[in-house]
């Protein structure tokens, strides 16, 4: 997303270029900091936080769509990224909220680096088993 905003007209530079660099950061920011929380809670309100500013990304693409800022093959195309990466979020949810039946991360025994690979690979099997996006494009 930084080189769409790289690609946008001066004009924008510090609107929707500005915007889309920030929605882009928090996007991965907000997944990050709720893994590094130990409550499923946390964890299940930074990845909901993390899906909204992949709402606003795509709302972007819409706006650079509408302006004619890039051709409607290449905004089509991240959109569907951004729709796959939905899913993958919406699979964690769904994980996270899973664990909140069986019990929670205690913040007394974090788990190691890279323990949670098999529970993400079957979140991502459980994403593209399904979809629950209210839109569609």
């Amino acid at each position: 997303m930084y080189r769409v905003a790289k690609q946008l007209p001066d004009i924008e530079k510090f609107g929707l270029a500005g915007q889309i660099r920030r929605a882009a950061l928090s996007l991965t920011n907000n997944i990050a900091e709720g893994h590094g929380r130990w409550h499923y809670l946390d964890q299940i309100k930074f990845t909901l936080q993390s899906r909204g500013s992949l709402e606003e990304l795509i709302d972007d693409l819409n706006v650079c769509e509408d302006e004619e800022y890039l051709a409607q093959q290449h905004t089509a195309s991240l959109k569907q990224q951004g729709w796959r990466v939905r899913k993958l979020i919406d699979g964690y949810i769904r994980y996270l909220r899973g664990q909140k039946a069986s019990s929670s991360v205690g913040e007394d025994d974090p788990p190691p680096y890279g323990a949670h690979e098999q529970e993400s690979e079957a979140a991502v099997e459980i994403a593209q088993d399904s979809d629950d996006s209210r839109f569609t494009i």
